[in-house]
């Protein structure tokens, strides 16, 4: 590791036990959808005047409802059908996972780059969520498509101390060897911090954890066989471990050695989750 991720690490490390990392905090409009989602009594009216000050973000609702993925038999155009076809948790979760998008943006070019490069990897992972869920588990595809978009929440500080520091901006193997690091620690306590629940707050520090075997399964492990899947075919570090003995797959009843792209209903599916979160 070299002097310079060393310097930085012990800092952010330090930053972080003494409280002063500052964490992001999220768009104003996911957290009005999360504050009316507690409500055990907010209305579909109420919730679709939330979401509805937001223009982009209803858009992207209705797009989602009107996806392959979730396709009724007609087409829906405006809110208040598209949360009574999602339901009120459905919604939310959602809205607040495309409102996440914001977050990945920067001011300087490397960056902006790289916060891209994590949201677009972020959304393939919820993608691939979506539907190893819906198709291997009776968990809620809302809750593990969120934990696929947040999976990588902690390189977010991350690289907003690297826009102040440019001796780590212009090191791309420090910065990228300091991410690997202590995202996942950060992450964990951005998830805190949110008062996101705690099946999802887990995912940032144990999803890399390929050991790790809960009594059952959960939304760690299907981040975990999601960023597997993801790296498919690649030359990615991670396809050289044996996914036999990675406990997620048999806990998902899933074969390590399925290729997810090969079959045609799987490749599909995971096209269209895709497209829904882009």
């Amino acid at each position: 590791m070299s002097k310079l991720a060393e310097k930085v690490q012990e800092e952010l490390i330090q930053a972080i036990n003494n409280d002063e990392l500052v964490l992001p905090t999220l768009p104003e409009v996911a957290l009005r959808v999360r504050e009316a989602a507690e409500d055990p009594d907010i209305s579909i009216p109420a919730l679709s005047k939330v979401i509805g000050n937001d223009a982009a973000l209803t858009a992207r609702i209705i797009k989602v409802v009107n996806s392959p993925l979730l396709r009724t038999n007609r087409e829906i155009t405006d809110l208040q059908m598209a949360i009574s076809r999602l339901g009120i948790n459905y919604t939310c979760n959602l809205a607040t996972g495309l409102a996440m998008e914001q977050m990945f943006q920067a001011t300087s070019d490397v960056v902006d780059r790289k916060m891209r490069e994590v949201w677009n990897k972020s959304t393939e992972i919820a993608g691939i969520c979506h539907v190893l869920c819906k198709s291997y588990t009776r968990l809620m595809p809302d809750q593990a498509t969120l934990a696929g978009l947040v999976h990588q929440i902690g390189v977010l500080p991350i690289l907003t101390y690297a826009e102040d520091h440019n001796a780590l901006l212009s090191d791309s193997i420090s910065l990228n060897h300091v991410i690997e690091q202590i995202h996942p620690v950060i992450g964990d306590k951005i998830l805190r911090a949110w008062e996101f629940p705690e099946q999802i707050t887990l995912v940032p520090s144990q999803y890399l954890d390929f050991q790790r075997n809960s009594a059952k399964a959960d939304y760690v492990d299907i981040v975990q066989v999601a960023t597997l899947q993801s790296y498919q075919g690649s030359e990615h570090p991670l396809t050289q471990l044996d996914w036999s003995q990675v406990p997620a797959f048999a806990k998902l009843g899933i074969d390590p050695s399925l290729d997810m792209h090969a079959d045609e209903d799987l490749s599909a599916a995971m096209e269209a989750a895709m497209s829904m979160l882009q």
